[in-house]
């Protein structure tokens, strides 16, 4: 979906950096809390080095003082990082939820003015407020993996209403293989949908993807 060309692709490479930094962050927690175990082991273990920590005062300061510094400053970053991410998955699940029940009232807009049974004026203006929400909602679900792909899902499903939009009412053939493709795209986007909505609670996510809560 992120074109190669021009600014376009400057998304996708926010997200790799961002991907690959928090990766960094934990690796290096981790290799800094073992290298302080190792030395802690050693010094109670190896005679020699212990003799050779009690000799160099300073030394021994310094390294005990910096691994202690690393071990607090990356662990509680990793920590934090983990909090701003539960707390943003809140976000990026109402984003979803939004999203979701535009997408519905959407498609059975278009659906019904494909069929010569709706407005097609209604339906463009429910397109057009589908196309605002994702626009709007793209640099909350751009970041993460999981609403990404929602995002690609939400945006093929645009493509697919302007397609039937495209449509003349009533052309023979055309309007059933549209209709056919526009819910495969409702599904899909609605899969997508399932691992950002785990934060809300069984009702809502019902209600949200329009099936019945019992």
């Amino acid at each position: 979906m992120v074109a190669p060309v021009g600014g376009r692709r400057r998304p996708a490479l926010r997200y790799g950096r961002v991907v690959v930094s928090r990766w960094q962050g934990w690796f290096a927690a981790i290799v800094v809390t073992l290298a302080a175990y190792t030395l802690i082991i050693l010094d109670v273990t190896d005679a020699a080095l212990r003799h050779w920590w009690s000799g160099h005062a300073l030394t021994t300061d310094m390294v005990s003082g910096l691994l202690g510094l690393l071990i607090t400053a990356l662990v509680i970053d990793q920590v934090v990082q983990l909090r701003q991410i539960k707390d943003r998955a809140r976000a990026v699940a109402a984003q979803a939820a939004i999203i979701v029940s535009e997408a519905r009232r959407s498609t059975q807009a278009v659906s019904q003015a494909l069929t010569d049974s709706g407005d097609r004026d209604a339906a463009a203006d429910e397109f057009r407020t589908y196309m605002m929400m994702l626009l709007v909602s793209a640099p909350v679900l751009i970041d993460a993996k999981a609403s990404r792909n929602f995002l690609e899902q939400a945006q093929y499903l645009g493509g697919e209403m302007a397609r039937v939009l495209g449509v003349t009412a009533g052309t023979p053939g055309h309007a059933a293989s549209s209709t056919t493709r526009m819910d495969d795209a409702v599904k899909r986007l609605k899969d997508a949908s399932v691992p950002l909505l785990q934060v809300l609670d069984s009702e809502t996510r019902a209600a949200v993807r329009g099936e019945d809560p019992s």
